[in-house]
């Protein structure tokens, strides 16, 4: 199983009353190439898909086209939704879209979305862990003590109840402490919103999203793949792409340039 794990998509943005959408658009039709060349069998998209809660009427039209050419082509697309996304808005149609291979992250209710695939060594669990604050733990799990967002993941991971002896493998979008930031993105000041990478280790790859710098925090297979474009003056050195696994064990990393 080959996968392609990308993210902060941000389509809609403008950076000074400029629109890049055109270039997004681009790009889109680029990943589009790169999926058919290197014959992927799964996407996964963690999250901030768009700019903003409510996005341009002509991102979603972007993003819509965008999956309608993945599903055409028989390639499941995994997504979540981001800090800078609608929960509701990603899951609306969540239901209908799954029987055309299109798995969308759910608002969370206490529950997280997992999927299982089967390739010739055996069982992949996928789960889909949309963006979390304290606040939407808390309102579900009342008797829990949840005072952090370390708390409130930690919490949120424990019920996945993931089992140990299948291959795992969990997209998030937080903001893992030791991993540097860029310019462009939401900052919490005092690092409220930090998770410590021993949250995600029952998971053999954890795919993040959140930080637009391409990098590794904790272990090789958590790992963020940052922002298929720059957007912001300290990501103008960076070199953007998308992370390309080929797993048995997830050992096998490469990045894609864009």
């Amino acid at each position: 199983m080959k996968l392609i794990h990308t993210a902060d998509w941000h389509l809609g943005k403008n950076i000074e009353g400029h629109s890049r959408l055109e270039e997004q658009r681009l790009f889109l039709k680029d990943f589009i190439n790169i999926c058919e060349e290197e014959q992927a069998d799964i996407i996964i998209i963690a999250g901030d898909i768009y700019d903003k809660p409510v996005p341009p009427v002509e991102a979603v039209q972007v993003f819509d086209g965008f999956l309608t050419r993945l599903a055409d082509r028989k390639i499941p697309v995994f997504a979540i939704s981001g800090n800078h996304d609608s929960a509701e808005r990603i899951s609306f149609g969540a239901h209908l879209m799954s029987s055309r291979g299109v798995y969308l992250s759910r608002v969370y209710d206490g529950t997280v979305e997992k999927i299982s695939l089967t390739d010739s060594y055996g069982e992949v669990c996928i789960y889909l862990l949309p963006f979390l604050k304290p606040a939407a733990v808390r309102h579900v799990f009342e008797e829990a003590e949840i005072s952090s967002y370390q708390d409130a993941v930690r919490l949120a991971v424990r019920k996945l109840e993931v089992d140990p002896e299948k291959r795992n493998l969990l997209v998030a979008h937080q903001f893992v402490t030791g991993a540097s930031r860029c310019e462009s993105e939401e900052i919490i000041v005092g690092g409220l919103d930090q998770v410590d990478a021993s949250v995600f280790e029952d998971f053999d790859y954890v795919a993040l999203g959140h930080l637009h710098s391409p990098q590794h925090v904790g272990r090789e297979t958590i790992r963020y793949c940052g922002t298929p474009l720059k957007y912001s003056f300290s990501e103008s050195e960076q070199e953007k792409s998308v992370t390309i696994v080929e797993p048995v064990s997830y050992t096998h990393l490469r990045a894609h340039e864009t």
